[in-house]
C-alpha cells in the first residue's frame, strides 16, 4: 500500500462510504474482532449527552491524569488539526501514529464499509490498546446505543444532558433521545446523570441492568459560593462524601460536579486541594473559551463557545447573564442547515445588542440571509457577510472599550475564528467565565 499522510487519509476517509453516518454497531464489531481490539484500558469512562460531554471527559481525564495515571482520552469533532480527537497519556496522537492505526484499520475492514467517524474510532481504540493506559475517556459521538464507542463495555457510563438534537437520527423527543444515550450502559456497572430531570427509557434501562445510579440533585449536587464551590456525593459504598471551598473552574462547574461523582464511582484516592487544582486548570478549547486580542493597538475580548442548539444556547445565555459586560456584546453567528435556528437564537438575543451573521465554510450552512430573517423577526441588530472572518473583523472594527465579541453557533466558526486569530492578530487566552 502506498504510503499516505494524514491529510491524505482523512481525504481518503471522507469518501470512504456514501453515508456520513451509518448508525450500527454490526460493521463496526466485525472490524474490531479483525483487528483483535479488546478493553482498551483497565478503566473506561464513556461520556454521551446533548450538551457537556467536552467538558465532562476533561474534567474526568484531568482527575485521572492527577492521579499520575496514563490517559487516553478520544472525542470529537476537532477543531483545527484532526490529532486533537486522541490524546495519548497528555500528548496529542502524532501524524505518523494516526496513519499508522489508519493503515492497521483499513487492512482489517476488507471490503467491509466503514464511515469517517467509525475508521477514527477504531483507529483510536488500536492506539490506545498498544500504549498500555491505566485509564481511556471516550466520548460519544452520537446518541449512544449505536454509535461506534458504544463497541467498548465501559466501567462508568456518564449521561451529561437529554435534549433535541439529531432528530433525524436520536428521534424528535427527550425520550427518544434518552433511550439512545442509556444504550451506553452495562449491566451492574456505575451510571451517572447530570440531567435532573432524566426521561423514563433512561430509569428503565437503569433498572433492567441494574445498575448502580447517581442522580444529579439526588445522589450528588454542588453549591456556589463567592469564589469557590462545595460538592457533595456518595462513594462506591453509598457513604457521603462533601469536598468544600474548592476553586471555581473556568468550565461550567455543573460538568465538573458530574466528572467528580465519576471520578468517585471508580474509587479512587480522595485528596480535596489535589482534586480541586485539577478541576480548575481543566481546559477545553471553543468552551467558554475567552482570549484578547490586539489589533492596531486596540485591545478586543473575544468569548468563543460550540453553543449549537437550544440547550447549549440557553446554558451559554444564564453564564453571560450572570457575567454582564461592561459595554456590548457583539456577537458573530453562524449556524448549520439542520440546526433549531429559532431555538438557538431567542435564547440569546436578550444579551447580544448586535449581530455580524456569516455562512460557513460547509455545504451544511444556513444561509446569512436565513439566520437575517430569524433575528429581524426578534427585532435585532443585524449585519451580513460574506465570511466569518469579514464577520469577526467587522465586530472588532466596531468593538469599543468595554466591549465583548461572542463568536459562537457551531464548531466550524469557532474553527475559523481561532484560524482568523492565529493568522491575522497578537492573542492570549484568558480564564474562562467564572461560574
Amino acid at each position: 500500500m502506498t504510503e499516505r499522510s494524514l491529510s491524505q487519509w482523512l481525504a481518503y476517509l471522507e469518501q470512504l462510504h456514501p453515508a456520513a453516518i451509518d448508525m450500527g454497531l454490526e460493521r463496526c464489531r466485525e472490524v474490531a474482532q479483525r483487528l483483535g481490539l479488546g478493553k482498551p484500558a483497565e478503566r473506561v469512562v464513556t461520556v454521551t449527552g446533548t450538551n457537556g460531554k467536552g467538558s465532562t471527559c476533561a474534567f474526568i481525564a484531568a482527575l485521572l491524569q492527577d492521579r499520575e495515571l496514563k490517559v487516553g482520552v478520544y472525542a470529537s469533532p476537532h477543531l483545527l488539526r484532526y490529532n486533537e480527537r486522541v490524546v495519548i497519556d497528555g500528548q496529542q496522537a502524532t501524524d505518523a501514529q494516526l496513519c499508522e492505526a489508519f493503515a492497521a484499520v483499513e487492512a482489517a475492514r476488507g471490503a467491509t464499509t466503514l464511515t469517517y467517524f467509525e475508521m477514527g474510532t477504531l483507529a483510536a481504540l488500536w492506539l490506545f490498546q498498544r500504549a498500555q493506559l491505566d485509564a481511556v475517556v471516550l466520548e460519544v459521538g452520537l446518541g449512544g446505543r449505536l454509535d461506534a464507542v458504544n463497541l467498548v463495555d465501559a466501567d462508568v457510563a456518564v449521561v451529561t444532558s437529554i435534549g433535541l438534537d439529531h432528530a433525524e437520527y436520536l428521534g424528535d423527543t427527550r425520550e427518544s433521545v434518552a433511550f439512545e444515550k442509556a444504550g451506553i450502559l452495562r449491566a451492574g456497572k456505575p451510571a451517572l446523570c447530570g440531567d435532573i430531570d432524566p426521561p423514563q427509557p433512561l430509569l428503565d434501562q437503569v433498572s433492567t441492568l441494574a445498575c448502580p445510579f447517581y442522580l444529579r440533585g439526588r445522589d450528588f449536587d454542588f453549591t456556589l459560593q463567592d469564589d469557590h464551590w462545595s460538592w457533595r456525593g456518595v462513594d462506591v459504598e453509598g457513604y457521603p462524601v462533601e469536598l468544600l471551598s474548592l476553586p471555581l473552574p473556568s468550565l461550567p462547574v455543573e460538568n465538573a460536579a458530574l466528572a467528580l461523582q465519576a471520578y468517585i464511582a471508580l474509587d479512587l484516592p480522595r485528596d480535596a486541594a489535589r482534586i480541586g487544582w485539577a478541576l480548575a486548570h481543566a481546559r477545553v478549547a471553543g468552551r467558554l473559551d475567552r482570549h484578547r486580542v490586539s489589533i492596531d493597538g486596540k485591545h478586543v475580548d473575544i468569548l468563543l463557545d460550540v453553543a449549537h442548539n437550544p440547550h447549549a444556547a440557553c446554558f451559554l445565555a444564564d453564564r453571560l447573564a450572570q457575567r454582564p459586560v461592561a459595554g456590548r456584546r457583539l456577537a458573530v453567528f453562524g449556524l448549520l442547515a439542520d440546526k433549531d435556528l429559532p431555538g438557538v437564537v431567542e435564547a440569546l438575543a436578550p444579551v447580544v445588542s448586535h449581530w455580524a451573521l456569516a455562512p460557513l465554510k460547509t455545504p451544511r450552512s444556513r444561509p446569512a440571509a436565513e439566520l437575517d430573517a430569524a433575528l429581524l423577526n426578534l427585532g435585532a441588530a443585524t449585519t451580513s457577510h460574506a465570511s466569518l472572518a469579514d464577520a469577526l473583523e467587522a465586530q472588532c472594527e466596531a468593538a469599543g472599550e468595554g466591549d465583548e465579541i461572542l463568536v459562537f453557533g457551531s464548531f466550524h466558526c469557532v474553527a475559523q475564528a481561532l484560524k482568523w486569530m492565529y493568522g491575522n492578530v497578537e492573542r492570549e487566552n484568558v480564564d474562562g467565565i467564572a461560574q
